[in-house]
């Protein structure tokens, strides 16, 4: 009898919900587990993993901005469990400012999920939840990261920078790319006198 690998489970991506906050908590401390493997993980980290307390307030604060629009966060779950997250969340300090049109984009996925797909499913996700909310979506990567880059330009994202030494993690340094997803323009706000 030959055995076969088991077909992953598929991913279900849906919009963040209150209860996930565990899950996403789990998968960003499992970041401080890879950096400490000496993994070059594309994200920055602090120098020790916050509490849960901070993680309470971060999730908090996340939710808060989803509920009033300002942020889009799209989740990735697989057999009841959340296992990467992608957000969208607004550069400007509020819908008013001048750069409110523009979005910083984040996204992580658990390491035992990466590779499947599932990246793609959670930024095509938040990205179509974000049209007509923004203009533009910025993001940064690793320069070491090349997998990530191809899945942003598949995506349509551009190059429009370098930062060399961007990163410092110990005696390593790593540079970052800044790359940008150009959305349709949004209708013009009417001038207030």
């Amino acid at each position: 009898m030959v055995e076969t690998a088991a077909t992953p489970p598929a991913a279900v991506v849906r919009d963040v919900r209150w209860d996930d906050f565990h899950d996403l908590t789990q998968i960003y401390y499992h970041l401080y587990d890879e950096r400490a493997r000496g993994e070059p993980i594309g994200i920055t980290l602090f120098e020790e993993p916050p509490g849960l307390s901070d993680e309470v307030e971060w999730f908090a604060r996340l939710y808060r901005d989803v509920l009033a629009g300002h942020q889009i966060t799209s989740v990735a779950e697989v057999d009841g469990h959340v296992v990467g997250n992608c957000s969208i969340r607004c550069h400007g300090p509020n819908a008013l400012a001048e750069t409110a049109h523009v979005a910083i984009l984040g996204i992580i996925v658990d390491a035992p999920f990466r590779g499947r797909g599932i990246g793609e499913a959670l930024m095509r996700h938040a990205i179509g939840r974000a049209r007509g909310k923004f203009e533009v979506i910025r993001l940064t990567v690793f320069s070491v990261n090349e997998r990530a880059q191809r899945l942003y330009r598949k995506l349509g994202f551009v190059h429009v920078g370098h930062q060399p030494r961007a990163i410092r993690r110990g005696e390593r340094y790593f540079d970052e790319e800044e790359m940008v997803l150009l959305l349709d323009p949004l209708p013009a706000r009417a001038a207030k006198h």
